[in-house]
């Protein structure tokens, strides 16, 4: 009868302009659904010149070396009697769109331009693509000569509409449309298309998978069919990671989940399913059965191809999964960790190098290297050989194979603990203890003899030699030596990246690492151009509060036993004279918050939009049994005075791998000024008024 049809969606570690690297794993994706008898095969956005051009978009080059890319595809062997749906940026009567094209048998059946593009965010498509707009409208698209050549074809269709084959009806989404409101599968699936399929360049956010995963299955639910979804992965050259979490579903329930973190550049996932039972599912829904009577019919590009065979009811068809869920502390192991991988490799450094205080932001760091490590040598275990081939690169070893996680570890992680004549020998022993257990190559080091050299040479200038607080000195004179310590660590930290291998005779310079978390970031609790200007920062976008709880994962379940007395000590920066000997300065004290309260006024700022006024409306009911309201109006004060006076520091910031969604990144997530009026005169005068 031609009921059980067989297809295949992928996720594909793709990278911005690297189309020699696309088109491979491209072809590695055909071949492998082909092998398991796929009849169509499914790929991320833009995946032939990859999701993160930006700007590289305007390019003429990008398209053309696009279409030069299209047309290895279409001419190869290896896409011969499967439908390919891939994606690329297409110029339409001097228009750029964010396109699928569909081609079959060395002709293009469809050319499916985007039509809601994602704008909010990490997202800016509509500043390089403009969203198609004229529903259930096609028109003819002149084809460039490289692609008339190979095909035969002078035009083909451009435009919203949807694929007929012999035995069923394909309908096209693209990453937002699914999130939209008015999703094109609403009407695409009222109008008889029963496989939907979905190209997305969806980012990593702590806490968001289950988000997509309800959003698919919610999308056949309500209407019946098959929906297909393909993911881009891993790091494109960003900030962001692509998680990929390629999946299928039917009639509301997943049938077939791939990985969220995982370091294989290609993952294809197949599904054979029973057209019949979309159609039964159908039959019984008699509101969807009116509305369908209704509805305004799409354009159909009629193809002379079928997803089945006439032959098939000894095929075996998939059945229904329960959808594992990573928590928010293997996100953060894995996630980051991949992350890690891919910018190591693709640099073509040999390391990194972390400054390791002995406190949770550095030490979370730390694991999460090792967690990276870990996440090698499962890898090369399992077979893949790309993985080992860049270990060995990396290592300068054509022999090297990672087995134990320890011993890759030493040979990719320096850490280095930068003692002061303020440091505790405590924290200087967790870091050595956490360093010994991770495997890390560790480096002590002291800085004092660079700190009285920078500060010499002012009193030698001014004649005036600054004193910390505690010895009589002003606010200002201990903050610039706080300062000097935390710049000569970087400058320091460089360095020792740029040379430690050197000399230990060995090839290759270090990444260096940063260990601010985004709490410290939006607080401005950091010193500008200090440790946490690095090359990238695998927590820069996590709380406080999910790095300690993600330390305790590490404790349970790398057995890192020296994270328990780092998870006990109070965050300190060291940066203050110790007093008998023990340390005085905590970071909650300097911030005049603690952790917990950052957190929620992080999310009050960004997700929750809210202004200084907004914020204390918002927070004296959350806080009324804690708090009065003058002291949730002193609180919000001194949050947005402090974070209006240190915003400045956030043009500079690291790039940090993005996890959460009130990240104060400046780079393009969260736009702000960095000159404020630091009073705040008005607002804090209407704080003031309902206070009173």
């Amino acid at each position: 009868m031609g009921r059980a049809v067989t297809v295949a969606t992928c996720a594909l570690n793709q990278w911005a302009l690297d189309f020699e690297g696309n088109l491979e794993r491209i072809f590695r994706s055909i071949d492998i659904a082909k092998s398991k008898g796929a009849r169509y095969r499914l790929g991320p956005e833009l995946e032939i010149c990859g999701y993160g051009c930006s700007d590289h978009f305007y390019e003429s080059d990008t398209l053309l070396h696009s279409f030069e890319v299209l047309g290895k595809l279409l001419e190869s062997p290896a896409t011969q009697d499967i439908i390919c749906d891939v994606g690329m940026p297409v110029l339409h009567r001097n228009v750029r769109y964010n396109c699928r094209v569909i081609f079959l048998n060395k002709k293009i059946l469809l050319i499916r331009p985007k039509i809601s593009l994602a704008n909010a965010g990490n997202y800016r498509e509509l500043r390089w693509f403009t969203p198609w707009s004229k529903a259930r409208h096609v028109e003819e698209y002149f084809l460039p000569r490289i692609i008339q050549e190979v095909t035969g074809q002078e035009t083909v269709p451009f435009g919203d509409a949807v694929l007929a084959t012999k035995d069923t009806c394909i309908g096209t989404e693209i990453c937002e449309e699914l999130w939209a409101p008015n999703s094109p599968h609403i009407e695409m699936g009222l109008d008889g298309v029963e496989i939907f399929t979905n190209s997305s360049g969806s980012h990593h956010v702590l806490r968001k998978a289950h988000t997509r995963v309800d959003l698919v299955n919610s999308a056949t639910a309500k209407n019946g069919g098959i929906y297909i979804l393909a993911n881009q992965k891993g790091c494109d050259g960003d900030r962001l990671y692509y998680d990929g979490c390629a999946m299928i579903s039917m009639n509301g329930e997943t049938v077939a989940q791939g990985s969220q973190f995982s370091l294989d550049d290609v993952e294809v996932l197949v599904a054979t399913l029973d057209l019949e039972d979309v159609r039964s599912y159908r039959a019984e829904i008699s509101s969807r059965n009116l509305a369908a009577s209704k509805v305004n019919p799409y354009p159909r590009v009629k193809v002379n191809f079928a997803l089945s065979c006439p032959d098939d009811l000894a095929v075996p068809t998939c059945m229904p999964i329960q959808w594992r869920h990573h928590s928010p502390e293997e996100e953060i192991s894995l996630g980051p960790a991949c992350w890690l991988w891919d910018y190591l490799r693709r640099s073509k450094q040999a390391g990194f190098l972390l400054p390791l205080s002995g406190g949770i932001d550095s030490s979370a760091t730390a694991c999460i290297v090792y967690s990276m490590c870990h996440q090698v040598c499962l890898a090369v275990k399992n077979g893949n050989a790309d993985v080992l081939a860049d270990a060995r690169r990396i290592v300068s070893d054509e022999t090297y194979i990672p087995e134990d996680p320890r011993e890759f570890c030493k040979r990719v992680l320096t850490t280095c603990y930068m003692a002061s004549e303020n440091s505790s020998q405590d924290t200087c022993n967790r870091a050595k203890l956490l360093a010994e257990q991770i495997g890390s190559y560790h480096i002590n080091l002291n800085i004092d003899a660079a700190v009285k050299a920078v500060v010499g040479i002012f009193s030698v200038v001014t004649g005036r030699t600054p004193q910390f607080s505690v010895y009589g000195g002003s606010s200002r004179e201990s903050l610039a030596l706080q300062n000097v310590q935390a710049r000569i660590r970087m400058v320091l930290a460089y360095l020792f990246a740029q040379l430690t291998l050197w000399a230990r005779r060995m090839p290759g310079g270090l990444l260096v690492l940063g260990s601010a978390n985004v709490d410290e970031s939006l607080r401005g609790y950091l010193t500008k151009y200090d440790c946490s200007s690095a090359d990238i920062n695998p927590i820069g976008g996590i709380s406080k509060t999910d790095l300690k709880s993600f330390i305790q994962y590490c404790i349970e379940n790398f057995q890192l036993t020296a994270l328990r007395s780092i998870m006990s000590a109070p965050p300190t920066a060291e940066l203050e004279p110790l007093v008998d000997g023990q340390v005085a300065q905590t970071d909650e004290a300097d911030m005049g918050m603690t952790y917990a309260e950052l957190s929620i006024y992080g999310k009050l700022r960004k997700i929750g939009k809210a202004g200084p006024y907004s914020m204390f409306c918002k927070l004296i009911n959350i806080w009324k049994e804690i708090f009065t309201p003058r002291e949730v109006a002193s609180k919000v004060k001194h949050f947005f005075r402090m974070y209006s006076v240190n915003r400045h520091k956030m043009t500079t910031l690291t790039p940090s791998y993005h996890a959460e969604n009130y990240s104060p990144d400046d780079n393009r997530f969260d736009l702000r000024p960095f000159l404020y009026n630091t009073s705040w005169s008005w607002q804090f005068r209407c704080i003031d008024k309902q206070v009173n």
